[in-house]
């Protein structure tokens, strides 16, 4: 089902973010040695949303969400959060950087779908994707120094 609206697309972003969240948790209880890395994107994931959400109710009306600001098919953005039992830690890491390129890709083009009709809320996605972004570079960083 292709999301329209900017209530949509704070749902759908929403649910990235948790279930994002819920594969960094179960990173750190796999994988003790970054545990506390893990565990800060779990609470990152949770600050994500919250400024996005504040940004949305802060300026969203009635007329805004009428119109029809998006074209997302959340199939596209899509992200595998399961990891088996053998999953090595470099297997991981490269999951986390499969999942945040596909945020990173929502973020962006929600922004740039919505900003001819918003201001704020695209303001909103890009400093995610630019915070993403930095956790991406984080990842790579963990992998360069990688081990089972």
């Amino acid at each position: 089902m292709i999301i329209n609206t900017c209530s949509g697309a704070m749902s759908f972003a929403k649910e990235l973010e948790n279930e994002s969240a819920k594969f960094y948790q179960n990173l750190s209880e796999r994988y003790g040695k970054d545990k506390d890395v893990f565990l800060s994107f779990v609470k990152e994931n949770g600050i994500y949303i919250t400024q996005v959400e504040r940004t949305y109710y802060g300026v969203i009306t009635d007329a805004f969400e009428g119109c029809f600001a998006f074209n997302i098919n959340p199939e596209e953005y899509a992200i595998r959060t399961d990891l088996s039992e053998k999953t090595s830690y470099t297997e991981a890491l490269g999951r986390a950087l499969e999942i945040e390129e596909k945020i990173i890709n929502f973020y962006s083009d929600a922004a740039e779908q919505s900003k001819s009709l918003m201001a704020d809320i695209p303001r909103a996605f890009r400093m995610v994707v630019k915070k993403r972004s930095n956790r991406y570079s984080k990842i790579k960083s963990l992998l360069g120094k990688k081990g089972d």
